[in-house]
């Protein structure tokens, strides 16, 4: 069965994580997929190997001719491809539109949160693959289960991440949610937490079931008359492979997301057992030519840096020393006190500078990574900090620092795993 036979749909921003996934599940589907990226990346040689066309740059030849055309919201309306499409009108549509479509399709668990959403997502997948449910699952990270992000299954479930960095969680067709926790994180989106607290209960507010952390800012946005289970901690049956205590509440939100679903809780600790984790959190990347540990981690808000800094504790040999890496200006600017806070419990705190992403400099004057690596070592009076601008700083002063039992957390949102993994290679 092929429901999207007859479609022809084409991705502007095909590599990102959402995206690349989304072109795999319409193809999957039935659908004649294309799409384009700024550069080459193992994400388009994926889609190429399913026999997508992918280009790399940006030109409006590259749109088939009538193609409903989807693009992120890291793609401006001046985009070349949008342009293309609009000047002969041709349908223009955010992906917000076509994930609406994908979790109609099927019964659908999203997972909502400033933080773990990926992880508890993963768990979700993980454990419906363990227990025999074929889902569908649009992860942002890749599952270890499967080496994939996406996939559409052949069952009744659907597990997605329910993203509010642009509010396209509400595009959602949801039957159970899942809020993990509730802070103010996109700053560029939202000006203040109770815009971000409306939105999560909008969101809340279109499921039958939802299942909501045990916090005080979770339960507010709790909907009159809607069936809600709450968790804290999982099931102490359950030994989870992942360190750290904001795993364990992952788990625990995955255990109660299962219930609701209706699978049993003792088959589905077993499956969350064998949970093996999800590409850049806290994921192994190897040990240096020195036999130091490198793991990467994508956190990216100070509550999360703070969290892995925690796991990273549980299982270190001797110091933690820690790479951060900010992501996006805006919120380096609105949080940098809070980052070096975090990164002070880092036994060696290394500050890089800001990765950009879909921000520029120029619109954030002085705002740096240094305002992170000084806020740090204001945190921790006579504690060295290392600022490190550029990955060849890091690379050239660091290694001899580091000592044989040191366990290093490169730390972001954007491309320190590449920093993680020259660190390994030597």
């Amino acid at each position: 069965m092929s429901p999207w036979a007859g479609r022809t749909l084409h991705f502007v921003g095909i590599g990102g994580v959402g995206m690349s996934g989304w072109a795999r599940v319409a193809h999957q589907l039935g659908a004649t997929v294309s799409g384009s990226d700024r550069a080459d990346g193992p994400a388009l040689e994926g889609l190429r190997e399913l026999g997508v066309t992918v280009h790399v740059g940006h030109a409006g030849e590259h749109v088939p001719v009538g193609a409903e055309l989807v693009y992120s919201s890291a793609i401006p309306a001046e985009n070349p491809e949008r342009a293309h499409a609009r000047a002969h009108g041709w349908p223009e549509r955010p992906r917000a539109e076509l994930l609406r479509e994908l979790t109609a399709l099927r019964r659908t668990i999203a997972v909502a949160g400033a933080h773990g959403k990926t992880t508890t997502t993963s768990m979700l997948a993980h454990a419906l693959l363990e227990l025999g449910a074929e889902p569908g699952y649009l992860i942002g990270g890749k599952l270890s289960t499967t080496g994939q992000h996406a996939d559409w299954g052949a069952g009744e479930w659907l597990v997605v991440e329910a993203d509010e960095s642009d509010r396209s969680l509400l595009a959602l067709d949801v039957d159970i949610a899942v809020v993990t926790n509730v802070e103010l994180d996109h700053h560029a989106t939202f000006g203040s937490l109770a815009e971000v607290e409306a939105v999560f209960r909008a969101f809340l507010a279109g499921a039958p079931r939802a299942v909501l952390s045990d916090e005080p800012a979770v339960r507010r946005l709790r909907i009159p008359g809607q069936p809600v289970t709450t968790f804290t901690t999982p099931d102490p049956a359950l030994d989870l492979r992942l360190p750290g205590k904001h795993n364990q509440r992952n788990a625990a939100a995955a255990l109660e997301a299962l219930r609701l679903a209706g699978f049993d809780r003792g088959a589905a600790i077993a499956a969350l057992a064998t949970f093996g984790g999800v590409g850049r959190r806290f994921e192994e990347l190897g040990r240096s030519p020195a036999g130091v540990r490198v793991i990467d981690e994508y956190a990216h808000h100070p509550t999360e840096v703070a969290a892995a800094l925690a796991a990273a504790r549980e299982v270190a040999e001797g110091r933690v020393v820690a790479i951060f890496q900010p992501h996006l200006f805006s919120r380096t600017q609105a949080l940098a006190a809070e980052f070096g806070a975090a990164l002070a419990r880092a036994d060696v705190p290394v500050v890089l500078d800001v990765y950009p992403a879909r921000e520029r400099g120029v619109d954030f004057p002085r705002v740096t990574g240094r305002l992170v690596a000084a806020a740090a070592a204001d945190a921790r009076p006579g504690h060295e900090v290392l600022w490190l601008p550029r990955f060849a700083d890091v690379e050239r002063i660091l290694p001899p620092r580091l000592r044989g039992d040191d366990l290093v957390l490169v730390v972001g949102a954007g491309d320190v795993d590449a920093l993680g993994r020259s660190l390994v290679a030597g």
